[in-house]
Formats: C-alpha cells, sequence, structure tokens
C-alpha cells in the first residue's frame, strides 16, 4: 500500500532554507563591547571583524548560516535601536559589514540580521524630533502618544506607549503607513548589502496586518530572502499566514525539549510534537534549545547528563534548527531578571576558536555528529513525527518524509531499556543502542539515545 503525501506547508519558504542550520551570535557580548554607546566623538571600534575568525569554526561545527543578533546604533543592549541605517559604533561601520558578509558568503554561509521594528529607543531621531518639536512634529504620528490636557510647551514630555512596560523601549504605531515604508525601507537596505533574512524582534507584538505589508515590499524586490517572527506564544500559524512570514520561532518545542527531560515527563515532549506536526501544515518553524534570550540548556536542565538528548531532538524533527553560540561547547549561564540579567548568557568571546576551553569538545563533536545526520537527510527539515512508543522515561518517534524515514529511541530512566522499533530501523546511525539480533528491539544504555534507519541511510 502507497504511504500517503505528506503535504507540503502552506506558507513557501526561500529553497535555500531546507538546508539552513544556524550558529547564532550575539554580536555585542560576543566581541565584549561596551555596555551603552559610545560618544558621539569616540573612534569607531570595528569589532565586527572579530567574527571572521570564527566563521570557519561555524563552517566545522556544520551551520550553513551566522543568525547575528543586533548590529545597529542603539543605546544599550541592541534593543533600544537609535538609527537603523548604521552599524553600532561599537562594531564598526558598514565596510566592516561588507567584508563580514563577503567572507560569510565565500564559506556559504548565509547572514541573518535581527531587526527591532515594535520599539526603537528614547535617542531615535524621530522621537527625539517629536520631543522636541511637539505634536507639530512630522514624526508625531509615528508614536502611540498622549501629551497634556493642557497643551504641549517646550520641554513637557508626552506620554506614550512602550514595550512591556520598559519606558526607555519606545513603542511604534504600526497605525501609521509612513512606518511601515520606513521598516520596508530599512529592511530592504541591508538584504541590498547582502544580508540574507531577518529575524522580527517581539513580532508577537506588532499587528501581523503590519508586517504582511512590510515584508511583501521587501519580498517584491528579494523574493529568497527569509523572515523568520519572535512568537512566544499564541497562534503561531494564525501569525504567520496574518504576517505573510516564512517562519516563526518554536517556543513551545524549545520549552518541551527541557522541561520533559527535568520532570522524567515524556508525554509533555510527546504533546508538543503533535502540536509541532499541526504546524507544518502552514510552516516549517525556527526550532532551537537556546537563544541569547534565555537560560543556557546545560544550565536550565536539572542532569546535565542528558543534554544529549534535547540535542538528538532538535536534529532528528523538523524545523530549521538555531544553535546559539557557546551551546554547542556546553556553555552555562542563568539568565534573570533585572537589570544586567542577560550578561551571563551573553558572555565575551576569545579572540579566536583556539581559545576555547578543552572541556566543551565532546558536547561540540555530537553536535557536529548530529548535525551530519541532518545534512545526509535533509528532508527531515519538513518530516512529520509519528509517536510509537511512550512512557515517562522513554520514548520512540519516528520521522517520515519524502519516501524515507528515521527512527529516534530516548531513554531516560537511570536504567538500561530494550524499545521497540519497527522492522524499517535496521541500522543504528547514531548513539550508543545496538540491534539484538532476531527481535525489532534496540537496546538503549541509561539516559541514553539512538537514531535508527534503514541499511540505505
Amino acid at each position: 500500500m502507497t504511504e500517503p503525501a505528506v503535504p507540503e506547508p502552506a506558507v513557501p519558504e526561500p529553497d535555500w532554507v531546507r538546508h539552513a542550520v544556524w550558529w547564532q551570535v550575539y554580536p555585542l557580548g560576543f566581541t565584549g563591547a561596551e555596555k551603552a554607546a559610545l560618544p558621539v566623538d569616540a573612534a569607531v571600534q570595528h569589532r565586527l571583524l572579530q567574527l571572521l575568525p570564527w566563521l570557519d569554526y561555524a563552517v566545522e561545527l556544520g551551520a550553513s548560516g551566522i543568525a547575528l543578533g543586533p548590529i545597529f546604533a542603539s543605546e544599550t543592549h541592541g534593543y533600544d535601536t537609535t538609527d537603523y541605517f548604521r552599524i553600532d559604533p561599537r562594531l564598526g561601520d558598514d565596510s566592516d559589514f561588507d567584508e563580514l558578509i563577503r567572507e560569510a558568503h565565500a564559506r556559504g554561509l548565509r547572514v541573518l540580521l535581527d531587526g527591532v521594528f515594535n520599539h526603537a529607543g528614547r535617542s531615535f531621531q524621530p522621537f527625539r524630533d517629536v520631543l522636541a518639536q511637539g505634536p507639530s512634529a512630522a514624526t508625531a504620528p509615528w508614536f502611540r502618544l498622549e501629551w497634556p490636557a493642557a497643551g504641549w510647551a517646550p520641554g513637557a514630555e508626552p506620554g506614550y506607549a512602550d514595550f512591556e512596560g520598559h519606558h526607555h523601549l519606545v513603542a511604534l504605531n504600526h497605525d501609521e503607513a509612513e512606518v511601515a515604508e520606513f521598516v520596508a525601507g530599512v529592511i530592504k537596505h541591508w538584504l541590498g548589502r547582502g544580508a540574507d533574512g531577518w529575524r522580527l524582534d517581539a513580532a508577537y507584538a506588532v499587528p501581523p496586518s503590519f508586517w504582511s505589508v512590510v515584508v511583501g515590499a521587501a519580498k517584491k524586490d528579494f523574493p529568497e530572502a527569509y523572515v523568520v517572527g519572535e512568537y512566544i506564544h499564541g497562534d503561531y500559524a494564525a501569525e504567520v499566514r496574518a504576517g505573510s512570514l516564512d517562519s516563526a520561532t518554536q517556543y513551545e518545542l524549545w520549552k518541551a525539549a527541557w522541561s520533559s527531560l527535568n520532570d522524567g515527563n515524556f508525554y509533555e515532549l510527546a504533546s508538543a510534537l503533535e502540536r509541532h506536526n499541526a504546524l507544518l501544515n502552514t510552516f516549517v518553524p525556527l526550532t532551537f534549545v537556546g537563544n541569547h534570550d534565555v537560560t543556557r540548556i546545560a544550565s536550565r536542565l536539572t542532569d546535565p547528563a542528558l543534554l544529549p538528548l534535547a540535542l538528538v531532538v532538535l536534529f532528528t524533527v523538523a524545523g530549521t534548527p538555531s544553535i546559539y553560540s557557546g551551546d554547542e561547547q556546553g556553555f552555562r549561564g542563568i539568565k534573570e531578571d533585572r537589570a544586567g540579567g542577560d550578561d551571563a548568557v551573553r558572555p565575551a568571546f576569545p579572540a579566536e576558536p583556539s581559545g576555547l576551553s578543552a572541556v566543551g569538545r565532546h558536547i561540540y563533536e555530537l553536535h557536529r555528529q548530529l548535525i551530519g545526520v541532518r545534512r545526509r537527510h535533509a528532508w527531515l527539515h519538513a518530516a512529520r513525527t509519528e509517536v510509537l512508543a511512550l512512557s515517562n522515561d522513554h520514548l520512540v518517534y519516528e520521522a517520515k518524509g519524502e519516501g524515507s524515514s528515521l527512527t529516534v529511541a530516548l531513554n531516560l530512566s537511570p536504567a538500561a531499556a530494550e524499545l521497540e522499533v519497527p522492522a524499517s530501523a535496521a541500522v543504528v546511525l547514531a548513539g550508543e543502542g545496538y540491534l539484538p539480533s532476531g527481535r525489532n528491539v534496540v537496546a538503549i544504555p541509561p539516559r541514553g539515545w539512538a537514531i535508527l534507519g534503514g541499511q540505505d541511510s
């Protein structure tokens, strides 16, 4: 009997994304930049060039792209942008950006930029004009303002909408056509300079109708650009469709990947995989087990020895995988809800990869192995998963796509286990499991895993 064809996602994405594996870098932290903007008369610091020695490292890891955090002029952490058309002087200038793009592309690495278009810093010139000129400022409609009831006078500051209570982050008015035109201009400017796509920060806080206009304008000139929105909760599929986006961040799977391991509850992960399958009917999510906004996965796990199981899930289910720089070395860091609370997860890196400790080398090699499996089975990008066996401590699922399949067996228990697998799982492709002769089971060591395929996998 012929197996029914797996439907293609309803939202098309550029063909090259099928093979994309991102290595994410937060440049301000990675390069050890100052915590706040430089004085106006200070010399430009060419720190973007510090990323160049790491490009070959990313290639050796198996990545096919560099996903950059904010690189545009800002007041502090990059998410309080002041000039969207200028590289932050703490990081460099246009020539440094051009060289980074050139060197990355020469190695086959795509470059994804981080755009903060829900809000801007208070020093953003259109907002400064409002403070100086009052309601008559040409850019007053760019923001959601409340002027003093007694009328405006020089020096009086309006009330304004901000981002989630952070008053130094001034929310843009996304109902204003000029704002959409401005944002589309920013996106197209940097795509024209060689960027391959954009991550839209806090996309969930912006009306999807705004994204649809902006992304539509950008895609008209740059149809091969990849645009992914940051969504933490809500109806991902509806937001992607309405916003004309290519993808969204898959925080539901991220949470289940570590929470199920900490709680000894693979039922949570199985439920998340079912939800993940449903999303694939619309789009292929951006998947991850760590990023610049969350506690590092090695610190998040109660038992860091379970890290391989989380990585196996990341690289064997559908999605466009992203690896946060340092996670591939087992870096630790806890995000705290306070000023400077991101510092631990956004550290400075050595000048070059040779400066890394050897302690994390085995985690790096595991990443390389799993990315290798991923690359040899590119159909995993949009594969559906079917859970075959499930208990609190044991999970077996089959990933299927384009007439191929892989079976993944995970053992969370401190005891060895024998787990039933389909007859098609004839070879252990990765992991410590083995196949006892004459039975359709895989033997998995305590807290172990195995990826299995056919003889020709």
